[in-house]
């Protein structure tokens, strides 16, 4: 008998802002991933219930931006049905800064770029979900310099001194991580040279950045593919 496969619609707004470490567990858990490239593909044209599940990338535009970026009008209003519909979604970054707007909550600059490996801390409730890898090895990777309030009915799962708003859970199939858990550091030079500008703005010690994802790597990959395997498990499908 042939098994049908499990589909992931990963949106994505730049090219080296993918997937990272969670493609490889996704893969292993039987699912079939496919890219929506935003600005390229037509967002219109995917059922945004059809998919097993939707995972949001990041990117360097703000959530708040469809004035400059129309497309961002579109994404929106396919977030706001794939939440209707109750099927799982995940948002990394900007993907979760869309999730809050498309679930009515307000996005906005925060108070300063965070962009380094730092640590979080979790909450009570992030301790006892999919984070939990995140509790006794907090380090990972931050690039922001926007925040969210939480959604109506969403649980807050970490924090920075920062940024309060690090990650939330809305029911059991939406996740939102304003940090990376997904990042694959052995390709940090991709996110040095294409975000070259920002980092040269906010005066961010490169060499540093690089190093330190030398030294969290190993631990990172093995953390990602943890946070993921607890999430697919704890999903309503």
């Amino acid at each position: 008998m042939k098994t049908t496969m499990k589909s992931v619609l990963a949106i994505r707004h730049v090219a080296f802002e993918d997937l990272g470490a969670f493609a490889p567990v996704l893969r292993n858990e039987g699912f079939d991933i496919r890219f929506c490239d935003v600005g390229r593909d037509d967002l219109d044209a995917v059922a945004a219930e059809a998919d097993d599940v939707v995972i949001v990338l990041g990117g360097p535009i703000g959530a708040y931006d469809e004035d400059t970026y129309p497309v961002l009008k579109t994404e929106l209003q396919f977030l706001e049905r794939r939440l209707e519909s109750g099927r799982p979604l995940m948002g990394i970054c900007l993907g979760a800064q869309l999730i809050a707007r498309a679930a009515g909550a307000r996005v906005y600059p925060g108070p300063d770029k965070e962009i380094s490996f730092a640590p979080l801390t979790l909450t009570d409730v992030g301790a006892a979900s999919c984070l939990a890898p995140f509790a006794d090895a907090p380090m990972t990777l931050h690039w922001h310099g926007d925040t969210f309030d939480l959604p109506d009915g969403a649980e807050r799962l970490a924090s920075t001194a920062l940024y309060e708003n690090q990650a939330f859970s809305l029911g059991p199939n939406v996740a939102g991580f304003q940090f990376h858990p997904e990042a694959d550091t052995a390709a940090i030079e991709h996110w040095l040279i294409g975000h070259a500008f920002e980092l040269a703005a906010s005066g961010i010690d490169i060499p540093r950045l690089r190093a330190e994802a030398s030294q969290y790597g190993a631990e990172l990959t093995g953390k990602a593919q943890r946070v993921m395997s607890a999430w697919l498990a704890g999903l309503k499908l």
